[in-house]
């Protein structure tokens, strides 16, 4: 991994193998290299004007800016019944699903172009989190990490804040530790972020350039024996059929994009003696991505933890179109994809 410094001024710190897809096949491609949809406003000689599009979307930002006074914020939520409802999801630009302890799953949701008031539950970070966070240079909100994570984290230049930071606080209706909470808004006041406009998260396009795929109204990323999360294609968007978010609050997501990665051990243990995973979201693997009710078989690559996200088929670049997008990093040796139509 290329470590480099943070640009972002923190004014405070408070924490002490094969994809398994079914009814997928080849693809046709109207346009190999399509016209991103992320168009970018002229630059005339002697000035410069902020990109127009939000950076974890690629779709328009009102007023013509999408450059925040805030970096984007990724918040790792808990995934499990425990945490439901989920409070905030639906807010988020983007989400990535990773494998954690004991088969189940934790959420980074994304948050740049709305900031919303209260999330959670707030749950630790994971070494797994570099490679998802880094290529925007985002700060993390987290209930806090084992001590060889903070390293690692911190060694990547990627701010965190928990417990004791502003906007944290414990709601008493539930049970540790699925009770922490924070005011978004008010943490995301802590950080300032950089003067220009992140890196986008993927390649953004539109969807006339896809490949033409398969039929894919349906699918289930199948994390472990204990933990799938499945989806389904309805008015236009894909609902996560089994989601643990609030009424009104889900996740609706107009891509889902399911990268296999291997799995390796992060090197520790938790309390109840899982080994901890750590999903490799480097070099380069076997994704399909789900839009508009198809299928699509690509590959991905990523030359570094900090490097983006990149997809092709056979043909070159193949770009993901401007909407909100669900990522699941499914493991390539023990997890396994069922897509229907």
């Amino acid at each position: 991994m290329r470590h480099r410094p943070t640009r972002l001024a923190v004014c405070s710190l408070a924490l002490a193998g094969l994809l398994g897809v079914a009814a997928c096949g080849a693809d046709d491609r109207p346009d190999a290299e399509g016209p991103s949809g992320a168009a970018s406003q002229g630059v005339t000689a002697g000035s410069e004007v902020a990109p127009e599009t939000w950076p974890l979307t690629g779709l328009p930002a009102k007023g013509g800016s999408a450059a925040a006074r805030h970096p984007v914020m990724v918040l790792k939520m808990d995934n499990t019944s425990s945490a439901a409802p989920q409070i905030g999801l639906g807010s988020a630009d983007l989400v990535v699903e990773e494998l954690v302890e004991g088969g189940m799953t934790r959420l980074a949701a994304f948050f740049y172009s709305e900031i919303p008031g209260t999330v959670g539950p707030v749950r630790s970070m994971r070494s797994t989190d570099i490679g998802i966070v880094s290529p925007v240079e985002g700060a993390m909100v987290t209930s806090g990490a084992a001590p060889i994570t903070i390293q690692r984290i911190r060694q990547a230049g990627i701010p965190f804040f928990g417990e004791g930071a502003k906007g944290f606080f414990r709601d008493s209706s539930r049970s540790a530790p699925y009770n922490l909470f924070t005011d978004l808004a008010q943490t995301a006041t802590l950080v300032q972020g950089p003067p220009e406009r992140p890196a986008d998260y993927l390649e953004w396009g539109e969807a006339k350039d896809l490949p033409k795929g398969q039929p894919g109204r349906t699918l289930e990323a199948r994390f472990s024996g204990g933990h799938a999360t499945s989806w389904a294609f309805e008015g236009g968007r894909y609902r996560n059929v089994n989601t643990f978010a609030a009424a009104g609050d889900e996740f609706l997501a107009d891509s889902v994009l399911v990268v296999r990665v291997r799995v390796g051990d992060a090197g520790y243990r938790d309390p109840a003696g899982n080994p901890v995973p750590e999903s490799i979201l480097e070099g380069k693997g076997p994704a399909v991505l789900l839009h508009g009710g198809r299928a699509i078989n690509l590959t991905w690559e990523k030359a570094g933890l900090d490097a983006p996200l990149q997809l092709r088929d056979r043909l070159g670049t193949v770009r993901v179109p401007a909407g909100r997008t669900w990522i699941e990093l499914v493991p390539a040796a023990t997890g396994s994809v069922s897509i229907g139509g």
